[in-house]
């Protein structure tokens, strides 16, 4: 799990104070298809122990109350047991609104927790008590669109972290058919190249696609100490069972799946075609 770790909190204040990172520029031949992506802070949030981001569903109108991603583990009542779903639970956390460069905006909160999970993924969705049109003319912040389709390996990322205010750039190195981690079990996982060397307090971070700017993934963990399948040294088990440890590197939980359990009007049902989200 990717929660602050105390004893780094002084050296990364410095480090932390990260400026814009830009995707890197497109070729001509690649500009005819689409316009270069800039991925800043804008449309992420700190929480008090962990980052999240401000997203919106591909059929999310400026008047639907806003929604914030961000890990299962990160639950205020504490992280889900395995098995455990949460739904339609009242909630007034608040989140920390970024701009683009990292200062602070002002404080939104949530009346819901409207999903929350550590079972084959780790994830939590909060409903805003205000809509996106009025935080756009509050705070001049859109959320970030949830991409639809599978991360593809090999595709440059970038994990933005509220938190630290920080950004890490990578690739996707792969993908885990089953990420174990103490008792919880994740599904296909993203796998990080090593340059994505993220820390406690980055979990909940949006892993958004450098192309595109739209968020694939949620940052969750990572093997700190080359243990074997122990909480925050996840083990990565393949179709026939055999375990890899890989110390150092770090994972996200993908999130196309998550537009399909959502009605209009940001609306959360589990029982939508294509939805794969556990139940309760």
């Amino acid at each position: 799990m990717k929660k602050p770790l105390t004893g780094a909190l002084c050296a990364l204040l410095v480090t932390g104070a990260t400026a814009l990172v830009n995707a890197a520029p497109a070729t001509a031949a690649q500009a005819l298809v689409a316009p270069a992506v800039t991925v800043n802070f804008s449309g992420t949030v700190a929480l008090s122990n962990c980052s999240g981001s401000l997203v919106r569903m591909p059929n999310s109108v400026d008047s639907d109350p806003g929604l914030i991603l961000t890990n299962g583990h990160c639950l205020e009542s504490g992280m889900p047991n395995p098995g455990q779903v949460v739904t339609n639970q009242s909630s007034s956390r608040s989140f920390t609104l970024l701009s683009a460069s990292g200062s602070s905006l002002g404080t939104v909160r949530a009346n819901r927790v409207l999903y929350s999970t550590m079972t084959d993924t780790d994830v939590t969705l909060y409903r805003l008590g205000s809509s996106y049109a009025t935080i756009k003319s509050r705070y001049g912040v859109s959320p970030l669109t949830m991409a639809t389709t599978h991360p593809v390996a090999g595709s440059a990322i970038k994990v933005v972290s509220g938190y630290w205010k920080k950004i890490y750039s990578c690739n996707v190195d792969g993908f885990v058919y089953r990420l174990k981690e103490g008792g919880w079990t994740f599904k296909d996982s993203v796998r990080y190249t090593s340059a994505c060397d993220t820390i406690g307090g980055t979990s909940g971070s949006p892993v958004v696609d450098a192309a595109s700017g739209q968020v694939v993934a949620v940052n969750n963990t990572g093997n700190e100490n080359g243990e074997r399948c122990t909480v925050d040294n996840p083990c990565e088990v393949d179709q026939n069972g055999t375990v890899t440890v890989r110390q150092g590197i770090n994972y996200a939980q993908e999130t196309y799946t998550i537009p399909n359990c959502f009605a209009p009007g940001n609306v959360l049902d589990l029982t939508r075609a294509g939805c794969v989200l556990p139940r309760p």
